[in-house]
């Protein structure tokens, strides 16, 4: 019964206003209480609804869920992350967008927010490093805070490897052309090493074919290998800001960090959701 009622919450939020069920109950009933074994109930006004910005890609955003799930210490469902996910894999292609100069990206994210604000998310998250380009006309049209996997990241670097000052960074060549790494990294204090073009052409053929479904060790060891190229270049732990790079490559045992984008996306999702971090203020 509640998954039906989570179900038609969901739905109801892609329908136009004047085909919705009127909603009788206040947001702050959805985690209404629900007795589970042991006497405990998922009524704890702490946790929030995590709404999540998906689809691009979709392995990468199913990849984002079976992290939070994994890092939720449960012994029951009612343990586990309310997520309410729009996986829509037809915004269109934030590379073309880019590297077009043509934005048919905002308005698409921002319909999205929107819908997952109605349908009862107290923040967002955005499961695509390069979408993150255009948030700044998407903020404004929701009135809930939006946590940002890019500043997640860069912050994450302060807390595993606090003596780094080189930071290299994988992502989309998109993502690296707009800067939007390198900006932040300096802005934290640290320099910013990207592959070379050779590099970046060979980082965007690997991505692409994972997300064509491609996840061999072939791929692994060619992402890894990129990774080497940054170590060689002297960085002092690298940033995996491409939400299709764990799936294939996280770094472990790797000979610098690695700070995988999704994996601390999933942890500051999880640690809002459950209560164990007060939300932020709303960003502009």
């Amino acid at each position: 019964m509640a998954l039906m009622r989570v179900f038609v919450v969901f739905i109801q939020a892609l329908l136009p206003e004047s085909q919705r069920l009127p909603d009788r109950r206040e947001k702050g009933d959805i985690l209404a209480a629900n007795p589970i074994a042991g006497g405990s109930t998922v009524s704890d006004q702490s946790r929030k609804i995590a709404g999540v910005m998906g689809g691009m890609g979709p392995d990468a955003t199913v990849d984002f869920m079976a992290k939070v799930v994994a890092m939720t210490d449960s012994g029951h469902d009612q343990d586990h992350v309310h997520m309410i996910v729009d996986q829509d894999p037809t915004v269109p292609n934030r590379q073309t967008a880019i590297d077009g100069g043509v934005d048919d990206v905002t308005p698409r994210l921002a319909q999205m927010a929107i819908r997952l604000e109605r349908a009862g998310a107290d923040f967002l998250v955005l499961v695509c490093n390069t979408a993150h380009v255009f948030l700044c006309g998407v903020r404004a049209e929701t009135s809930i805070p939006f946590i940002s996997i890019i500043e997640e990241s860069i912050a994450e670097v302060g807390r595993v490897a606090p003596d780094a000052r080189t930071v290299g960074v994988m992502a989309t060549h998109s993502c690296l052309d707009t800067g939007i790494y390198q900006n932040e990294i300096v802005r934290s204090g640290r320099q910013a090493v990207i592959p070379d073009e050779s590099g970046r052409a060979e980082l965007m053929r690997l991505i692409n074919k994972i997300k064509a479904g491609d996840k061999s060790a072939d791929v692994a060891a060619s992402m890894e290998a990129i990774a080497q190229s940054l170590v060689d270049e002297g960085v002092d732990v690298i940033i995996g800001g491409c939400t299709e790079i764990p799936i294939v490559f996280e770094g472990d045992d790797f000979t610098v960090p690695v700070i995988a984008s999704t994996n601390v996306l999933a942890s500051r999702t999880l640690a809002l959701a459950k209560g164990y971090e007060p939300l932020p203020k709303k960003n502009t």
